[in-house]
């Protein structure tokens, strides 16, 4: 049973800086693309940043200079840096990857969400 796990979401007043974490954990054999989603409320579930299996990288427009994607293959962990954070960069970040393991092929995984709150 593979599992995604997330860590680092909490309150931070605007311009501060958060620093998400996301690892694989169970028994995996490849991990292709992994990224962050977020959902704020009444919103859709929107894609911030992916990384492929080969490093390259890819943010929304939104983001695009302020946050930072980057993995740890050795870790089965991707990571995504936040600086500059701004209100509404306030929603749940859920984290994302296209994985196989035992017994199965390539298919995607979700996390639970960790919630991110910019507020003063």
């Amino acid at each position: 049973q593979v599992q995604l796990v997330e860590s680092g979401g909490g309150l931070v007043q605007p311009g501060g800086s958060l620093r998400l974490s996301c690892a694989a954990n169970g028994i995996i054999f490849s991990i292709r693309a992994m990224g962050w989603y977020r959902q704020a409320p009444g919103k859709q579930r929107e894609l911030v940043a992916g990384i492929t299996g080969g490093g390259h990288t890819n943010y929304a427009d939104s983001v695009k200079d302020r946050y930072s994607i980057s993995r740890d293959n050795a870790k089965s962990t991707v990571y995504l840096q936040m600086n500059n954070l701004k209100p509404e960069d306030t929603a749940v970040y859920y984290c994302n990857a296209d994985l196989s393991t035992l017994g199965s092929g390539y298919r995607e995984y979700w996390g639970q969400g960790t919630q991110v709150t910019v507020s003063s």
